[in-house]
């Protein structure tokens, strides 16, 4: 006898209602992964759902797939085209990927849905202070505080744009606020420290400002990764890695265009300058901090830094090309492309290699003055380094290692160090420098940088729109014995042999 039919198989189905609220709740725990996973079942079976599309480019945002963020943002707003939320978050990638200009228009569209909604009034804040707009900056930021007066980022955002008084109401604003710091999440305590500490800085109070960014920094500690063991521990790998003899056998292998000018160092020692400085030239165009080189650093065929020593002629010319091909895209008539990653500096070896007719820009600046600003900064990317004073300066101290063995082995005239102090003092023989080396003829606008219009989102946006000042050498400092733990971390090897 024939065997019976099977029985159809039922497919399983799922109530996307119930999934969406477990994918929320796990969302809102930090669990990004599995609820990102929860939010594609859910679109499997309901591809125009606005939350799910909305919330997993809010994923694809908070990790940095800016591009995947767009994409699901905007498949959203097809669904929903009156969200504020969403042209707020699509606002916020564009901005990341510093395409200010089209950012602004999506804050605007969130905010003529809503004139109330607090969190767009301080982004568009943000993008009009990278372009350099500082009074609507200014504005946008003033209304963010008085429609949230207890949300402290808005405040630290205010402060940053411009100096406070001491009858400034802001300042007397905060200090109330700070009455009620307990109450905060640590998030908000540690915005206001870092706020306060601007503040008190700006006033000459310069003990109790230090006071809040010990306390800012300490809080902000406790709440970012850091292996300091691995960090450092890589930055020893790549000075074995990178002998003068690997140098020697892959010169002239990668890929020879004469676009890219890297400059690189520590944050806050004067990389921003550099750039505003070079952008200024008719023929150079800024293109501020990519992420591109790092990027194709990870998509090597194995872990960097091990992996320079097997990497053949074919892997350095397509890297090269590859990078090369980004910069032209960007700005295709420049004859030079800044890029002003200055965590590029653990690459140095690997861009001559890739790309040998790049130019290299090494800031330099006091060791205690920039690792002090450094502890002043609450930065928008990841910086986990700077929060403890004895982390910074064995960082510090690992770096300046990293750089030696960079000036030891890279062929001459490949990089160009421009210490920031005999920048600020003689600003145009160290601008002359660096068009020389950059292959540039001498251009009177270097001078006027300040006059320069380009988007600028790092924490000096606001310092280079102004000509050149000294009062950021030998700032104030604390006591030494305050400072030991840095000091302590500059002088004595720990983790980088």
């Amino acid at each position: 006898m024939p065997e019976p039919a099977a029985e159809p198989r039922q497919t399983p189905t799922i109530d996307p209602a119930h999934v969406l609220q477990r994918a929320t709740q796990l969302h809102q725990r930090g669990r990004l992964a599995e609820a990102e996973g929860l939010y594609q079942e859910v679109l499997h079976s309901d591809p125009r759902s606005f939350e799910a599309l909305h919330n997993a480019g809010l994923i694809r945002l908070q990790s940095g797939d800016y591009g995947a963020a767009i994409r699901l943002i905007q498949r959203a707003l097809a669904v929903n085209p009156q969200s504020v939320e969403a042209y707020n978050n699509l606002g916020g990638a564009l901005q990341a990927l510093n395409r200010q200009e089209e950012s602004l228009a999506y804050y605007q569209r969130a905010l003529a849905i809503n004139p109330n909604f607090a969190d767009g009034h301080n982004n568009l804040g943000a993008a009009l202070k990278a372009l350099g707009r500082m009074e609507e900056a200014l504005a946008a930021f003033e209304r963010a505080v008085a429609l949230a007066p207890d949300r402290a980022a808005f405040y630290r955002n205010l402060v940053d744009t411009r100096p406070v008084t001491a009858d400034d109401p802001c300042l007397e604003r905060m200090q109330r606020l700070a009455e009620r710091m307990q109450r905060m999440n640590e998030e908000g305590q540690t915005q206001l420290h870092f706020a306060l500490a601007k503040a008190y800085s700006d006033i000459g109070q310069h003990e109790r400002s230090f006071r809040h960014l010990v306390a800012g920094n300490a809080l902000k500690r406790r709440n970012v990764a850091y292996d300091e063991g691995n960090t450092l521990g890589a930055f020893a790998r790549t000075r074995r890695v990178f002998t003068p003899e690997l140098m020697q056998a892959k010169s002239g292998m990668g890929h020879h265009s004469p676009l890219p000018v890297f400059i690189l160092g520590m944050p806050r020692s004067g990389t921003t300058l550099v750039e505003q400085i070079l952008a200024s030239h008719p023929a150079v165009f800024g293109a501020g901090e990519l992420l591109d080189f790092e990027a194709l650093v990870n998509n090597l065929p194995g872990r960097f830094p091990d992996v320079a020593a097997g990497l053949q002629q074919t892997h350095l010319t397509q890297f090269g090309e590859r990078y090369a091909k980004r910069l032209a895209a960007i700005a295709p008539a420049a004859r030079r492309v800044t890029d002003k990653m200055p965590a590029n500096f653990r690459f140095a070896g690997l861009i001559h290699l890739a790309l040998p007719g790049a130019r290299i820009i090494h800031t330099r600046r006091d060791p205690v003055d920039t690792c002090l600003s450094c502890f002043s900064i609450l930065f928008m990317g990841s910086q986990p380094h700077t929060y403890n004073l004895g982390e910074l300066g064995r960082y510090y101290r690992a770096y300046d290692r990293l750089m030696a063995h960079w000036r030891a082995v890279l062929p001459q005239g490949v990089m160009l160090e421009v210490q920031y102090e005999d920048l600020v003092g003689n600003l145009e023989g160290q601008a002359r420098r660096m068009l020389a080396h950059c292959g540039l003829d001498w251009d009177p606008a270097c001078l006027d940088f300040h006059k320069t219009e380009r988007p600028i989102r790092t924490a000096s946006a606001l310092q280079v729109r102004v000509p050149i000042y000294r009062s950021s050498v030998r700032r104030w400092r604390p006591a030494e014995q305050t400072l030991f733990p840095l000091l302590d971390g500059l002088m004595t090897p720990r983790l980088d042999s």
